[in-house]
């Protein structure tokens, strides 16, 4: 390779550099589009670059988009980067405020690589005419931006299987659970309702818990698993609590549940509360205002407490084989 054909790279390397890309920016977005070396700094590069500055994404923080989505470089900046940009700030709502817009760029480039007409127009179209606008719409899109890129087909089913679960499109959820439906295999979601149903859970029970919380079901199902266990055979909940609170299930159990349990049983042996608390308000209650009642009042016992509740951090394993 003469010097001739080295310019060209080198002045794109330089180009890149000013603009605030690191060595690393540089070689991964080479990496994963190696073309635009031989770019068209001014008529290519440039304008490209500058659609993304404008919406916030400077110096590092550009050359941290790019070194992973390089290829955007090299798509038509009239016929797809300027109208998908267009489309998606009108739907995001974004009123000056950028960062949901770079988000969803973030978790899925391939909202601005096709045409605008073959699938993003077309399925907003279609999200609105099953009653998803507006803020639903807005909401959905930012969760999960890879629905609107799918086939026409696809998204029915899945329109289709959150309206069987008793969802209507003008419930705030609605979209929630959507998000839920696809972001999972029909056979994931599937093992999920089955494992609550081994604890007991009747299948409308479950169906309860999906219409107040559908985030719930993205938990993983030893998670899912876990919190069972620890709620209805260590604590001694009904299922019936977790029926109408399936936000406990949501807690961290090594960080929040078992700690809180344990200081609260230790503080029940002791007789040293007026009136035993209903444990589903004490895991709710926030951090300052949990403290404050059940470990800073107690001076006396303050070690025990205080051991009992970061019992998980100072030594997990003894800790909570104790428990």
């Amino acid at each position: 390779m003469g010097a001739k054909d080295t310019k060209k790279p080198e002045s794109v390397v330089l180009f890149l550099r000013q603009l605030g890309f690191s060595e690393v920016h540089v070689r991964d977005a080479v990496r994963v589009s190696p073309q635009i070396l031989f770019a068209d700094i001014e008529k290519t590069l440039k304008p490209k670059l500058q659609l993304f500055q404008e919406i916030g994404l400077t110096g590092s923080d550009l050359g941290r988009f790019i070194s992973k989505n390089a290829s955007l470089l090299s798509v038509s900046l009239d016929r797809r980067l300027i109208p998908c940009m267009e489309i998606l700030k009108k739907i995001l709502s974004l009123n000056g405020d950028h960062r949901r817009l770079i988000l969803v760029l973030q978790r899925c480039k391939w909202v601005l690589t096709k045409v605008p007409e073959a699938r993003l127009l077309p399925n907003i179209s279609l999200f609105e005419s099953h009653g998803v606008v507006g803020s639903q719409l807005s909401t959905l899109f930012s969760r999960q931006p890879t629905l609107f890129l799918m086939r026409e087909s696809a998204i029915t089913d899945q329109v289709r299987r959150v309206v069987e679960m008793g969802f209507s499109a003008d419930s705030r959820m609605f979209v929630h659970a959507l998000h839920t439906i696809s972001c999972m295999k029909p056979e994931t979601f599937s093992r999920k309702f089955q494992l609550f149903q081994e604890f007991g859970f009747t299948k409308e029970e479950c169906k309860t818990m999906f219409k107040k919380m559908p985030v719930l079901f993205r938990c993983s199902e030893e998670k899912l698993k876990l919190g069972m266990e620890v709620f209805m055979d260590a604590i001694g909940f009904e299922k019936t609590v977790l029926v109408r609170r399936p936000t406990c299930l949501m807690y961290s159990i090594e960080k929040r549940v078992v700690p809180r349990y344990r200081v609260i049983e230790i503080l029940k042996s002791k007789r040293l509360l007026k009136k035993e608390p209903k444990f589903l308000e004490v895991l709710e209650m926030p951090e300052e205002k949990f403290v404050d009642k059940f470990l800073s009042r107690f001076k006396d016992d303050a070690e025990e407490l205080l051991i009992a509740y970061k019992g998980d951090v100072l030594d997990s394993s003894e800790e909570y084989e104790s428990s």
